[in-house]
């Protein structure tokens, strides 16, 4: 079967840094944290304060009153990125065959703080007089079903699972469905909103999460002082086209997807493989999905979540799928400046994997000052730098073993 190319014309997010994608991507070129105190719920009986928050979103862009109240805040945030990345690349569905664009959208938990809050309702007033809405607001798939709603997208509209991998599975899938000949267009990426009691609960009641209560301290990657994750939430979808097809358009390319690894660890239901082994065996399916070597890999967007495991082990992981060329990659996590969006971590750092590619330019790890001899990589410290790319990878790494890595290209006319 012909390999076809697969492009990406359309980016759009909604994060911690910025409520769009120019103003996400300034923030994270000048290292600016989008970490602060939790304003969504009151955190006095919690030891963990801070998460990444969206700011000042205004779904009113983007939905009718009566549409914002069936919607729960993840799939909002879905919608806005995806309205974005299609003005973005100026798809017009009139011209389009529905039946052959899609959707592949992640969300790691979907709608639980709509879980929590009708519990309560119910528990108060009773069950049957919880919302009719509750059930199409909490499923973890309706992100990816009104984004293939509001567009008319026909094709397949999917929803990957796993856990803090699947916006980047979510690229990964949507890369080779347009690549095997499936769709022409495919929307793709990931969404999360899970700043809640429950959400912040579970993951502070298993020790993975930061209490540290400065936010300079708090989401550190790779260094010795890193003590667990901070919670973000927000979006971000890219649109991806055959080439031919965005070319016919005359749409503005970012950059080219060209690989794509996924593989599970089948180790723990938690903790990664010792030495980052199904890391490093991901990172390699997709160098050799795209024929490409380590040493052309110039840039990796890690996962880089600053608990001890994930940092010391995805260190080691690149150590291993690159060799002596992993001394001389930039290695940085932007979830320093983020925090972690579960399922939506992929698809908001692909978006910042493809800018980097198209301006030249490697994001910082912020807030990074003690050297940790196991992680012993260039990570790009505290200044984001100019640099010649021509290729750049973007890991996930999720609950459950999985792993998720995509590798892009700089776009250029030639393969």
């Amino acid at each position: 079967m012909e390999r076809r190319r697969v492009v990406i014309t359309g980016l759009g997010t909604v994060n911690p840094l910025g409520n769009d994608t120019n103003a996400a991507w300034t923030a994270a070129k000048a290292g600016v944290c989008g970490i602060g105190p939790i304003t969504q719920f009151d955190t006095a009986d919690f030891k963990v304060k801070l998460a990444a928050e969206v700011k000042n979103f205004n779904p009113d862009l983007y939905l009718e009153k009566r549409e914002q109240r069936k919607l729960a805040r993840f799939v909002q945030f879905a919608l806005a990125a995806a309205c974005q990345a299609a003005e973005d690349a100026g798809l017009d569905m009139s011209q389009e065959k529905a039946e052959r664009c899609g959707v592949i959208v992640s969300s790691g938990i979907g709608g639980l703080p709509v879980i929590e809050a009708e519990h309560t309702r119910g528990s108060e007033h009773g069950f049957e007089k919880i919302s009719p809405y509750f059930v199409p607001m909490a499923i973890t798939n309706m992100a990816a079903a009104q984004v293939a709603i509001r567009f008319g997208m026909k094709g397949i509209c999917s929803c990957p699972v796993t856990a803090c991998a699947g916006g980047t599975n979510a690229v990964g899938d949507a890369f080779h469905r347009i690549r095997d000949g499936y769709e022409e267009v495919i929307f793709c990426g990931g969404s999360e909103s899970c700043i809640s009691p429950l959400g912040i609960g579970g993951f502070a009641s298993m020790k993975a999460l930061s209490t540290q209560q400065d936010p300079a301290c708090a989401s550190v990657p790779f260094d010795a002082r890193r003590s667990g994750f901070v919670m973000g939430e927000g979006s971000g979808v890219l649109l991806l086209e055959e080439l031919q097809h965005a070319k016919a358009r005359g749409a503005h390319i970012y950059a080219e997807i060209v690989g794509y690894g996924a593989n599970c660890d089948a180790y723990h239901f938690t903790a990664p493989a010792p030495g980052g082994a199904g890391g490093a065996a991901c990172m390699q399916l997709a160098l050799a999905d795209a024929g490409v070597l380590p040493d052309q890999v110039d840039y990796i967007n890690a996962h880089g979540t600053s608990t001890h495991l994930n940092d010391s082990c995805e260190s080691a992981a690149i150590r291993t799928a690159f060799g002596p060329w992993a001394d001389k990659l930039c290695v940085s996590s932007t979830k320093s400046m983020t925090g972690h969006l579960l399922g939506g971590a992929g698809g908001v750092e692909a978006v910042f994997t493809a800018l980097a590619l198209q301006e030249g330019f490697v994001p910082p790890t912020i807030h990074y000052e003690q050297p940790d001899p196991e992680c012993d990589l260039y990570y790009v410290p505290n200044q984001g730098e100019k640099r010649s790319l021509r290729y750049a990878m973007s890991n996930s790494l999720g609950f459950g073993g999985h792993n998720a890595s995509i590798l892009l290209r700089r776009w250029e006319e030639k393969a």
